[in-house]
């Protein structure tokens, strides 16, 4: 067995945006020597196949809007299984330190004496800029990067800066994005940013359903109607994510290399 994974431990995973090889190696190990699993609902099918025939799986479901548990029964089920002895491995889609509630578990496990340790992943904003193609940085243009998630109770508005998140150098990465499209823009539009700013809707990043659907930000509200409320999707907004340009290839400037 690993030596940083002892009976009794507690390993926060990153589980990425879903595809498998996208895994970091560490995650690998970790989830095929874990006596128990637990994992959200975003985890993707084939990183749930990398998961030990002796191992248990428990699915606490978390999904924007709809959660199979609450996180405080979450928190007890980890320990619980800690303090049985068990190598437990926590499964969050993406990075397990963005948006992930990972102190919430941490504090808990601490305060059951239960050691805990984080493995990251890769979250989806890299996955997505990636399959589009595009930087979420641009010398000159995107000088900053801002993570936001556009989830909140129900029948409340989001509680966002939206002055500070419409500074036209800056991309932002809006996730559980595709319900509060709309009220995206109508704000960021409000505060400042331009309309015609290039947007780019990634829904299902790095899984086989992927799609990269793109945009300006007048248009955000349209661009996610087709989008199923089941499909995680995120929104990147910002002159970096621009559709980019082809690389023409000059054929008297080719030279094949020597063999």
């Amino acid at each position: 067995m690993p030596h940083d994974f002892t009976p009794g431990m507690v390993w926060l995973v990153g589980a990425g945006p879903g595809d498998p090889d996208l895994l970091t190696r560490k995650a690998e190990r970790l989830i095929a020597a874990a006596d128990i699993v637990f994992y959200d609902a975003l985890v993707g099918p084939g990183v749930l196949d990398l998961i030990g025939p002796q191992a248990e799986r428990v699915s606490v479901g978390k999904r924007s809007g709809r959660h199979s548990k609450e996180q405080r029964s979450i928190n007890d089920l980890l320990a619980d299984a800690a303090l049985a002895g068990k190598r437990v491995v926590r499964l969050k889609g993406g990075d397990a330190s963005i948006f992930g509630r990972s102190t919430e578990e941490i504090e808990h496990l601490a305060a059951h004496g239960v050691a805990t340790r984080i493995c990251p992943g890769i979250t989806a904003a890299s996955a997505a800029a990636a399959s589009g193609g595009v930087s979420l940085t641009l010398r000159g243009l995107a000088r900053k990067l801002t993570f936001v998630t556009a989830h909140a109770r129900a029948g409340e508005a989001l509680d966002l800066d939206w002055q500070t998140l419409a500074a036209p150098d800056a991309t932002l990465a809006v996730y559980m994005g595709r319900a509060a499209a709309h009220e995206v823009a109508r704000e960021l539009i409000a505060a400042g940013r331009a309309a015609d700013t290039p947007v780019m809707v990634a829904v299902n990043v790095s899984l086989p359903a992927e799609r990269i659907i793109r945009g300006r930000l007048s248009a955000l509200a349209f661009l996610v109607e087709a989008i199923s409320d089941s499909d995680p999707a995120l929104l990147l907004i910002g002159e970096a994510v621009a559709a980019p340009t082809p690389i023409a290839v000059r054929a008297d400037r080719y030279v094949p290399s020597s063999l």
